[in-house]
């Protein structure tokens, strides 16, 4: 298994240390239920530094841009990041990512970390040969302070006024504990907080900088598991669950990042112009449980009988004290209100359908959706 340049500090600290997508990392370290309320009510401490980056340089890099990703990379601006995603020419999901831009010729990408050799390998075989696209995933680590008291904590380490960041902004050089680094107001939890990317060889030393500084704001180190249930009630996909090569961003509820009108024909956009044209088959619902039993990814969703789809991703959620899951289903089969049964080990268990996302996102400001 790999390591990020803080397994010794998990370690250190008592985490669970569990095997995901070929790394090391804590699954919890206090217990996956108090870190997820502190995130909510305070502050946590990620080591995410097993995301992908992925850099693409050149004259040519945004009109390559343009063509990879489902975003209009034209309308942003440098210095803001672009949630979107990477399909195939079926419309299927290569992966969903976040796009930084420098300027038009200088991109960061931040893609998923299991996915992260054949991301490459793609960007690689579309690139024109005119551009650099580096694989930089083993010299770059990335931090992430996600909480209400995320702002309060970091601007304690570094003299730029955090407070003038938007949501979905970054500054490229931000020096933080004397520690170079590009700092974005992005996150994964649904709550305002800070994405650090920086040298692998000094993530140690800001790690330990960041939970000192956020001692007497009651920070704790979090882990994976905390990391999914918070994403999970934001309704923040996870690929693999609620996007896959099967899945495309229209059934994932992901069509405000799909800009079908854009003029740049990027992969995939024919054939998800018609899919929306002739109906898009499945959506993705919420469920809540009647019935005591957690949905699991992959239990069935069953409407008078038949199978109308399956969870992607379900688990009890600490903030709503409920058992929840996200379903992809056909369209049209299940209404707000209306009660499904899902096959949860071997039983068929009562749950209805109810509105998404789960928990209403505190983020700083509205994202930026091109």
């Amino acid at each position: 298994m790999q390591h990020t340049p803080i397994y010794h500090q998990h370690v250190a600290l008592g985490g669970q240390i569990v095997e995901f997508g070929g790394w090391a990392l804590p699954l919890q370290y206090t217990g996956i239920l108090k870190e997820h309320e502190t995130v909510r009510t305070a502050l946590g401490l990620f080591d995410v530094s097993h995301m992908g980056e992925i850099t693409v340089k050149g004259a040519l890099a945004q009109d390559f841009m343009q063509k990879l990703v489902t975003g209009d990379i034209a309308k942003l601006k440098d210095k803001q990041v672009l949630y979107s995603l990477m399909c195939y020419e079926d419309g299927g999901v290569v992966d969903d990512l976040l796009v930084y831009k420098q300027s038009a010729e200088d991109f960061l990408l931040v893609v998923n970390a299991a996915n992260t050799d054949q991301d490459y390998a793609w960007i690689k075989r579309l690139a024109p040969s005119s551009l650099e696209v580096k694989n930089e995933s083993s010299a770059i680590a990335q931090l992430a302070l996600q909480g209400p008291l995320a702002q309060a904590t970091l601007q304690t380490l570094t003299n730029f006024p955090l407070d003038a960041m938007g949501f979905f902004h970054f500054e490229p050089h931000i020096e933080v504990a004397g520690i170079q680094a590009l700092v974005s107001r992005t996150g994964y939890t649904g709550e305002d907080g800070f994405e650090l990317y920086l040298s692998s060889e000094d993530a140690p030393t800001l790690w330990s900088a960041l939970l000192l500084a956020g001692a007497p704001f009651g920070i704790v180190p979090v882990g994976l598991g905390a990391r999914d249930t918070l994403r999970f009630e934001a309704g923040l996909a996870l690929y693999g669950h609620e996007l896959t090569r099967d899945i495309t961003p229209l059934e994932a509820n992901l069509a405000p990042f799909v800009k079908l009108k854009k003029e740049v024909d990027f992969v995939g956009k024919n054939a998800l112009i018609a899919q929306k044209k002739s109906t898009v088959p499945r959506e993705l619902i919420g469920v809540a449980m009647i019935e005591r039993g957690i949905p699991r990814h992959g239990c069935d969703v069953v409407v008078n009988g038949n199978s109308v789809g399956h969870i992607t991703s379900g688990t009890f959620s600490p903030t709503r004290k409920e058992n929840l899951g996200l379903a992809l289903v056909a369209r049209d089969t299940v209404g707000i209100g209306d009660e499904v049964s899902i096959l949860v080990r071997g039983k068929y268990l009562q749950a209805k359908r109810i509105g998404l996302p789960f928990y209403e996102k505190k983020y700083k400001k509205t994202p930026v959706q091109l």
